[in-house]
């Protein structure tokens, strides 16, 4: 058991309190849409540091949420997908302190690293309300493996690496994915492991009610992602090997 506390990371102006309580999130639960992708099925185990001893947490409302293949986060008006829902879910940890979720790897926008993000709301030591939010990553050469396969190659290659990216810097190493093949596509799992005494860590991290017209072109500390809405899904899609060969053509594997 993976007993070592993460790095908490900023939330970002993307998250929306939806309320969403399902396992997969591909879809818009209004129109049954899917956002189109390679398959990541993304379990997490949430833990409470005690004693110097992990025990499974039960009962902690997970959230996950990303942007789609074109870059694009739902329910965001200056993304033009108001009232749209994909991408986003919660789930509660059982009695393991699991929660699963099926989704689809995340696309890319101008000035982040692909990443997805991940919010824990629990109760700490003292009763309040505890909350770890952060974000999880790939390695470099796992993302330019995938995003040059449809619908994500459409896109160009992504301006931004880990090791350029501001947020990942602080403490992204700790939180990256080893997404493993499966039958459809990919599956990860990842380790959350919360000292629930940490009343620093616990604070709410919400940054208000939401991004409103957005920040605007050019660098800064929340680049906007390209508007538009996903893609259709394309015909068919090849997914990268996990473990791609060393050569001039394709990344090393993670």
């Amino acid at each position: 058991m993976d007993c070592v506390a993460r790095p908490e990371q900023v939330e970002g102006p993307y998250f929306v309190d939806e309320g969403l309580n399902r396992s997969d999130i591909r879809s818009d639960p209004a129109t049954g849409v899917r956002s189109p992708g390679i398959p990541l099925e993304l379990g997490l185990s949430v833990l409470s540091i005690r004693d110097k001893r992990c025990v499974p947490l039960k009962g902690a409302v997970v959230d996950v949420w990303h942007c789609d293949a074109a870059g694009v986060y739902s329910d965001i008006a200056s993304e033009g997908s108001a009232g749209k829902k994909f991408l986003r879910g919660l789930q509660v940890s059982d009695r393991g302190g699991r929660v699963r979720f099926t989704t689809v790897l995340p696309g890319w926008y101008r000035g982040r690293t692909v990443h997805i993000h991940i919010k824990v709301q629990t109760t700490g030591t003292d009763g309040k309300p505890y909350e770890f939010t952060s974000q999880l990553y790939f390695t470099d050469a796992f993302t330019a493996a995938y995003l040059a396969q449809p619908p994500y190659a459409a896109k160009g290659k992504p301006d931004t690496t880990n090791a350029t990216d501001f947020i990942y810097l602080q403490g992204g190493d700790q939180l990256t994915l080893r997404p493993r093949r499966a039958h459809h596509g990919y599956t990860a799992d990842f380790t959350i492991a919360l000292d629930l005494s940490d009343t620093e860590v616990g604070d709410d991290d919400s940054q208000g009610p939401g991004p409103g017209p957005g920040p605007g072109p050019g660098p800064g500390p929340w680049p906007t992602p390209p508007t538009g809405v996903p893609p259709t899904r394309p015909p068919s899609t090849t997914l990268p090997p996990s473990t791609p060969p060393v050569t001039t053509t394709a990344p090393p594997t993670t």
